[in-house]
């Protein structure tokens, strides 16, 4: 158990890590990869995307820049409330209810933290909003978790029975 401890917190150390990284790219950075990203969403889902000239594939990029910006931040916390999740589960004896809380609230703590860190980062800026959309990935992230290992003991018991 202790092992499994280990492992899951380092991997969100990590993660924090990571997304420390992210937080660090200053606001032309962070705006070139999410025009990036953008690019690769019409380039998927837009069956004509290549035909297109550059200039409307940049527009079409930069029309898309806030909502992949957002939903970046989403999954980058929703993928730390899960490890937040696995790390407090497998190093506490608690009730689910506690370890959804703790990791929820320790991802939250980590998210105003960061946001706190853009304050210095150049053209970059602290928002309460990108605080609540983390916090969400988070809750979401802490709910898939909390379900997978729902599920994963109610099959383990079936499986003893049997």
């Amino acid at each position: 158990m202790k092992k499994w401890r280990n492992i899951w917190a380092a991997l969100a150390v990590v993660w924090m890590a990571v997304i420390f990284a992210f937080s660090a790219k200053t606001a032309g950075e962070s705006s070139k990869d999410s025009l990036l990203v953008g690019k690769m969403i019409g380039e998927i889902f837009v069956s004509d995307f290549e035909s297109w000239t550059k200039e409307r594939q940049d527009t079409f990029a930069e029309a898309i820049e806030y909502p992949v910006r957002k939903a970046a931040h989403a999954t980058e916390y929703a993928i730390l409330g899960f490890l937040l999740f696995q790390t407090i589960r497998s190093g506490t004896k608690t009730t689910l209810g506690k370890i959804r809380g703790f990791a929820w609230g320790i991802g939250t703590c980590y998210a105003a933290g960061d946001e706190f860190h853009q304050l210095f980062v150049p053209g970059r800026g602290a928002m309460i909003t990108d605080v609540l959309i983390d916090s969400g990935g988070v809750l979401a992230g802490v709910a898939v978790a909390a379900l997978t290992w729902r599920l994963w003991n109610r099959k383990k018991k079936e499986k003893t029975w049997k």
